[in-house]
């Protein structure tokens, strides 16, 4: 059976330079009826735990630093019995919620991870976050993009450790050169194309 994607909305808070948000995220389930990657499972372990069901969960990809996107994913990890891998560059932000720990393994540009017959790719996309990475899954016509890039234009660049002509050259080099048609899975909201927010990226 192919790959399928499954999205699971979850809720809590986002704080980051003193100020803290009440937020929703996206949960992304990528895999088939046996195995699954689970990208960035925020705010409500056992939900996202009740979702895999009895799948194995071949490992927690994150796709940057954040506190949203973190802060549950050892004890979601912990549930699934599976390894959280993020990109080296978001250390820094790990460390205001693990301190003196590092994730089970890096996530580096180009790296691949397989289920159901399904490749994502990761695609380093610094900008919201310095190790900010998206999953490209070509077979599926699907870039998960984290906080990279939403409906409706780049994601946030105000505050530390972002920056906005980082995140623009991001997008413009590494997702505008995807298919026009490629479906965006966003870290936050809803859904959107690559040709859909191509005219608004400048």
């Amino acid at each position: 059976m192919a790959a399928r994607i499954e999205r699971l909305v979850t809720s809590g808070t986002f704080s980051l330079d003193g100020g803290t948000w009440e937020v929703d995220n996206n949960v992304w389930l990528v895999g088939d009826d046996a195995e699954v990657y689970v990208i960035d499972p925020a705010h409500n372990p056992e939900a996202i735990a009740q979702a895999v069901g009895t799948r194995t969960v071949k490992a927690v990809l994150l796709t940057h630093g954040h506190d949203d996107h973190i802060r549950f994913a050892r004890q979601f990890a912990d549930l699934a019995k599976a390894p959280v891998l993020m990109n080296p560059a978001d250390q820094m932000l790990w460390e205001t919620i693990f301190p003196e720990n590092t994730p089970d393994g890096p996530i580096n540009d180009g790296d691949s991870f397989t289920v159901g017959g399904t490749t994502l790719v990761a695609l380093h996309t610094p900008g919201h976050s310095p190790g900010s990475t998206c999953f490209y899954a070509q077979s599926l016509g699907t870039v998960f993009t984290g906080d990279t890039l939403f409906n409706g234009g780049p994601g946030a660049t105000g505050r530390s450790f972002s920056d906005y002509p980082t995140i623009i050259k991001s997008i413009t080099e590494r997702l505008l050169s995807l298919p026009a048609e490629t479906l965006v899975k966003t870290g936050h909201g809803d859904s959107t194309t690559i040709g859909a927010e191509a005219p608004g990226i400048s």
